[in-house]
């Protein structure tokens, strides 16, 4: 089982290093499912993206309180963490009141502020306008601060099996400086720096609705943010709001989203101003990358 999974993180090592090369997968009569850097009868290209998709809209969104003629436009922040939101609005009719410019503003976590106050130019006639309402989780004010982070598991040792700028998967602004370690389903994954839990999923099976999987995501006091995704099911042992130290248990790891195979992602991301990145980090300790099986370099 060892031998299979390196293997098949050697395979997604080496297309790191070619833009050109080409996975493919099939599917034996036994149901065994097989990858390889060589077409095979009724074997198709495997499309791999390694997106990350929080859906947020029940815990920022807009709260539109109507009362004798007046819309009062509120918006509520519900995570433990802060919110950059950006609010317009267009399509005016019969409203006065409203900002000509869109409002840009950092909320506090756990927070609900009044952007605007509609009025009725017309009295007893209806408001008709069409809200445009963005937010991007963190703060983008302050620095980062340095720091070196402790494994965020335990046991191996194990491998890296796709690093930053990894051409594969590690190519978007939200995940160019991630790391994918190898490494059995069920290893207990612990917290590489205190801070606040923002969000956890824990309830996908296998390749589920969000090319994240099960993950966990734990806001930093400098600001950045840390990320563990691909978690077993069921195995997230951390609450929204609950504070962690280093080597608090998180999970374990598994093999759920668009995952290329039993690995643990993790990415420290911040907010540098209406959108999350990935930014540069390193381990405390040195880290080996995968033998190169897929072109017989072992």
């Amino acid at each position: 089982m060892l031998a299979r999974l390196l293997f098949f993180c050697g395979l997604f090592m080496a297309s790191t290093s070619t833009v050109a090369m080409t996975i493919y997968t099939s599917t034996d009569a036994n149901g065994v499912v097989s990858y390889s850097d060589r077409p095979s009868r009724g074997a198709k290209v495997f499309v791999f993206r390694d997106r990350m998709v929080e859906h947020l809209e029940r815990q920022v969104y807009l709260d539109i309180k109507k009362l004798k003629g007046m819309d009062s436009v509120f918006v509520r922040n519900d995570l433990y963490a802060p919110v950059q939101i950006e609010l317009s609005f267009a399509g005016l009719n019969n409203v006065s009141g409203a900002p000509s410019r869109p409002i840009r503003r950092v909320m506090p976590a756990r927070s609900s502020i009044r952007l605007a106050l509609l009025k009725a130019t017309r009295p007893g006639q209806p408001l008709a306008y069409t809200p445009s309402f963005q937010y991007f989780l963190g703060d983008p004010s302050g620095a980062a601060l340095a720091y070196q982070y402790p494994y965020p598991w335990r046991g191996g040792p194990f491998r890296l099996s796709q690093g930053a700028n990894g051409q594969y998967s590690h190519y978007g602004p939200k995940n160019r400086y991630a790391m994918d370690i190898a490494m059995p389903e069920g290893t207990p994954i612990i917290a590489a720096r205190g801070g606040v839990v923002v969000k956890t999923e824990n309830s996908q099976t296998g390749r589920g609705n969000d090319p994240a999987g099960n993950f966990v995501r734990v806001l930093h006091d400098d600001g950045t943010m840390g990320v563990y995704l691909h978690l077993k099911k069921g195995s997230v042992s951390v609450r929204e709001g609950q504070r962690v130290s280093v080597g608090s248990a998180l999970a374990l790891s598994g093999n759920t989203g668009n995952s290329s195979g039993p690995h643990l992602h993790f990415v420290v991301q911040r907010n540098t101003g209406m959108g999350l990145v990935s930014i540069p980090y390193r381990f405390k300790q040195p880290m080996g990358t995968l033998p190169n099986f897929a072109l017989g370099k072992q």
